[in-house]
């Protein structure tokens, strides 16, 4: 699989999904990434062209109507590796006969991975490449470890927000559609402490929360994460039951609301890209 590497980190990525697979400190002799293990099979999984899941798994386009999958195709797709250097990856996905099936626009995806020090960078950039306006959304969905020592435990960790915050969560329904109200959740505070038990029902999703980074930190370890996620107006924080990671999801877009119409015009969240035109967001993890 495609490397990058320098003195301080080594990244792993698979060509399917354009998908991390390892983020080590080499000095510290560290990994970052969950495993994939039997509660999860993922590890950082690329959602594209949408977000979440659709209401009824469709959405309408021009009186048309399609379906298409939670968190969308480019996941499930061998991304082409366009770009090599010691520090840089990019991995880009193009339409296909079987994407215009369930997609009908044309556009260039492509995934950027590079790494500085103990920092690693991904960049989405989209491209409109048709001639008709495109509707898109893009997020990230990294899975990190959780405990990241053996000395440790899942309950030692929490999450430190660089604002504080008052904002709620918006539930979500049995078919991972957002709820029409939200719930009293983050109340004047900078930290969220990590439980199993706050992901039984699913993620917890934001939809304004202050912050652009997060870490993840103990008290009885040096070891943790710096996130910095500019650009992304929503967020989701999500674990499988019980299981040791966490996912920090910084996404452009969201899943349908229990009442959506399924129009993608008008859908919550839709990003509009004119033809000819590119869109960037970038998300940055700092290891230590």
């Amino acid at each position: 699989m495609p490397e990058l590497m320098n003195d301080k980190l080594q990244v792993v990525v698979a060509e399917k999904g354009a998908e991390l697979q390892s983020i080590v400190r080499k000095d510290l002799q560290q990994e970052y990434l969950w495993h994939a293990g039997p509660e999860w099979a993922k590890k950082s999984p690329v959602l594209f062209p949408i977000v979440g899941t659709l209401k009824n798994n469709t959405y309408t386009y021009k009186g048309k109507s399609y379906t298409l999958g939670r968190h969308g195709f480019a996941r499930d797709k061998v991304f082409t590796l366009t770009e090599q250097a010691a520090d840089k990856l990019v991995f880009t996905l193009t339409e296909s006969e079987d994407s215009l099936q369930v997609y009908p626009f044309h556009f260039r995806f492509q995934v950027v991975y590079t790494i500085h020090d103990t920092s690693l960078q991904v960049s989405y950039i989209v491209e409109n490449t048709g001639k008709e306006t495109m509707y898109f959304s893009v997020g990230a969905h990294p899975a990190f470890k959780v405990p990241l020592t053996e000395e440790t435990t899942y309950e030692d960790y929490y999450l430190h927000f660089n604002e504080e915050e008052n904002d709620g969560v918006w539930p979500l329904s049995a078919d991972g559609l957002i709820e029409l109200t939200p719930e009293p959740f983050l109340v004047k505070t900078h930290k969220l402490a990590l439980k199993h038990h706050l992901f039984y029902k699913d993620a917890l999703v934001f939809k304004t929360l202050a912050s652009t980074v997060m870490e993840l930190k103990s008290d009885k370890s040096p070891r943790g994460l710096k996130m910095q996620y500019e650009g992304f107006p929503y967020m989701g924080i999500w674990a499988a039951k019980d299981a040791n990671f966490v996912c920090i999801e910084p996404w452009n877009g969201i899943a349908d609301s229990v009442n959506a119409t399924g129009d993608i015009t008008g859908k919550e969240g839709i990003h509009i890209l004119d033809a000819g035109k590119r869109f960037e967001r970038s998300w940055a993890v700092t290891l230590f």
